[in-house]
């Protein structure tokens, strides 16, 4: 069974202003715990206060936060089809 087709976040989106240091910190966390059996591993990625146009950005290469989320998003899918195959 396929996830149904999710449009990417993009960096621009409005939403992306809402998220707050705390917040993208825990995203990171579950990049982390989610992408280590994919061998995703960003040890470094932190929030270090940038932001462009009122968004927060991630070091690791200054993503801005619409990038965590659809990695996220691409994981999660990932795991849910795991699942159905299981």
């Amino acid at each position: 069974m396929s996830a149904a087709r999710r449009e990417p976040i993009a960096p621009d989106d409005p939403r992306m202003r809402d998220y707050t240091d705390a917040q993208i910190t825990t995203l990171l966390g579950e990049l982390h715990t989610r992408g280590a059996k994919f061998g995703i591993r960003w040890g470094s990625a932190a929030t270090l206060g940038g932001t462009v146009d009122g968004r927060i950005l991630i070091d690791f290469g200054n993503a801005p936060v619409a990038t965590l989320l659809n990695l996220l998003h691409l994981l999660r899918d990932t795991e849910r089809n795991d699942l159905w195959e299981s």
